[in-house]
């Protein structure tokens, strides 16, 4: 498959554009300064592999803002990438000047709820990444415990790929490999806390960590809607699709007879209805509040 076509990012005074992925813009410093990148977080959003035409008003903002509360109350499991919010003023409140990291090449990936990739694969063979599961299980099951279910990190417009923890063993080595599954199960079990208590069910979350001066660091975004799979508590009810907090208007509409689009086909996805776009945006503010507290303010 062939890599979505983005739109042109903004030009940054003092900042050089170096990367687009489907939802994040980065740069480096014009001057040459190494050490330092400005994450921009778009509102473009992606589905079944394409960045759709538009976007969803404000949703950089969101992410960044409840990345940015998340890192917080992270700080004491995990060092973060997080080193300023002083941005320039046309991309205020959505990006962050962060650490440069060199990257670990896996998407660590924790499972609290068996959905998604993991159900496929469960029902293929009964187990998830290598890791056997009870039998019995269905789309919404809560796992015994908590699983790492890391991933490869695929090109843009590709799918990761699901992959065990010796495959993550043989690509950055055992020691590095036990430290990324103890942290993401550490970030798994305080965010699932801290969900839980405010009514939201923390299905799964995928996390990507870095290296800086030594350090194993979390960076890229954290346990947003685009990230992680949060759920309504109160709605629950496995055997089932959960509803969700994140782009569920999107990919409903798009496979709904109304958008008369045709996934198996070459053609790119029709823009979205205006209601479509007003639903999505208000379940992603609406995720920010429920889980902060606090009012999303634009």
């Amino acid at each position: 498959m062939s890599a979505p076509e983005l739109p042109a990012p903004p030009q940054l005074p003092g900042w050089r554009h170096t990367y687009s992925g489907k939802v994040r813009d980065l740069y480096v410093p014009a001057d040459g300064e190494r050490g330092r990148v400005l994450v921009v977080a778009s509102d473009r959003i992606s589905a079944y592999d394409h960045v759709l035409s538009g976007g969803i008003p404000d949703k950089g903002k969101v992410l960044t803002a409840m990345s940015l509360w998340w890192f917080e109350r992270l700080a004491d499991l995990v060092p973060h990438h997080v080193l300023s919010t002083d941005v320039p003023d046309a991309v205020a409140g959505r990006a962050m000047v962060c650490r440069e990291l060199e990257m670990f090449p896996v998407e660590c990936v924790a499972r609290g709820y068996l959905t998604g990739s993991g159900l496929a694969e469960y029902r293929a063979g009964g187990a998830v990444c290598g890791i056997p599961l009870p039998d019995g299980l269905v789309d919404g099951s809560r796992l015994p415990e908590p699983v790492f279910t890391p991933a490869t990190k695929a090109e843009l417009g590709e799918h990761d790929e699901n992959v065990s923890f010796e495959h993550v063993a043989g690509v950055v080595g055992a020691r590095a490999a036990a430290e990324l599954r103890e942290l993401t199960l550490a970030v798994y079990a305080r965010a699932e806390a801290v969900a839980r208590e405010q009514g939201i069910v923390l299905a799964d979350t995928k996390l990507e960590f870095g290296r800086a001066d030594g350090r194993t660091v979390l960076g890229d975004e954290v346990l947003t809607p685009d990230s992680s799979r949060f759920w309504p508590a109160e709605e629950w009810q496995p055997g089932r699709a959960q509803p969700s907090f994140d782009k569920q208007f999107v990919r409903d509409w798009l496979t709904s007879p109304t958008s008369g689009w045709d996934r198996t086909g070459d053609a790119p996805p029709p823009p979205l209805p205006a209601e479509v776009v007003e639903r999505t945006r208000a379940r992603y503010v609406e995720a920010y509040e429920r889980l902060t507290g606090e009012s999303f303010t634009g």
